[in-house]
């Protein structure tokens, strides 16, 4: 229990509490959705989050639903907050 509780100590000290509000712009991590849909490049050169999205709810304690846009309207809205990262441009980045 000692060195369990110590690994924990020391995991947690790098790890960052992950909170979106309604209406908070993040970015969708493309990595799950590789074989489903295509984002521009292929390989190394693909990117590694796409778009801001828009938070519309949190649903439970680790998931929100976003509003996808109509490329990605194949894919469920709802996404683990592991697989979201907060944005901080003012405008919509574009997609070439």
């Amino acid at each position: 229990q000692v060195a369990h509780d110590r690994q924990k100590s020391y995991a947690d000290l790098k790890r960052k509490p992950m909170e979106f509000e309604v209406g908070d712009r993040v970015m969708l991590k493309v990595s799950p959705w590789k074989g489903v849909v295509q984002f521009g490049k292929r390989g190394k050169l693909n990117p590694r989050y796409v778009e801001p999205f828009k938070v519309l709810a949190k649903v439970g304690d680790v998931a929100y639903r976003l509003e996808l846009s109509q490329e990605l309207s194949r894919v469920h809205h709802t996404f683990h907050v592991s697989n979201l990262k907060k944005c901080y441009a003012d405008e919509p980045l574009a997609m070439p």
